[in-house]
């Protein structure tokens, strides 16, 4: 008789996968990923599932919000538009840990959770989970407080 997957299984299961392609990210464009490297994995299909480019424009983000990406259309091969807030056009070295962290909304939709993209985002920029969350904090502080202790 076949074992029955479990919500809990389900999520174990997609976290070890966001860490292991989140590795292989920082494998293949790391050890130190910039605005160059975000720029080609943004291209590489292996990397981001669906098409996705960057715009510089808070319109699309709620309050707080430094990163977000939006569909084009109803189907995700139409791709994506990664909105990012303007602040952030003068601090290019710090939009990869901003776009890393939604990539996972682009990747595997509303089935990621915010665990699967602080897992994704740290093993794609090598750091351990808590700094990267730090870091991300750290982003945010000017925009709005993130409720990061």
């Amino acid at each position: 008789m076949p074992t029955q997957l479990t919500a809990d299984d389900v999520r174990v299961s997609l976290n070890a996968h966001v860490a292991a392609k989140g590795a292989e990210l920082q494998a293949k464009y790391g050890p130190a990923i910039g605005w160059p490297e975000l720029k080609l994995i943004l291209e590489d299909r292996e990397c981001v599932r669906y098409p996705c480019t960057l715009e510089f424009n808070a319109e699309s983000l709620q309050a707080g919000e430094v990163a977000h990406p939006v569909a084009r259309g109803p189907r995700p091969e139409e791709g994506y538009t990664m909105f990012v807030h303007p602040l952030f056009m003068t601090q290019l070295p710090d939009v990869p840990a901003l776009v890393l962290y939604q990539l996972v909304l682009v990747n595997y939709g509303e089935f990621a959770s915010s665990d699967d993209a602080l897992t994704f985002g740290a093993a794609a920029l090598g750091l351990s989970e808590d700094a990267y969350y730090d870091r991300l904090c750290e982003l945010a502080e000017p925009i709005s407080d993130c409720g990061c202790g």
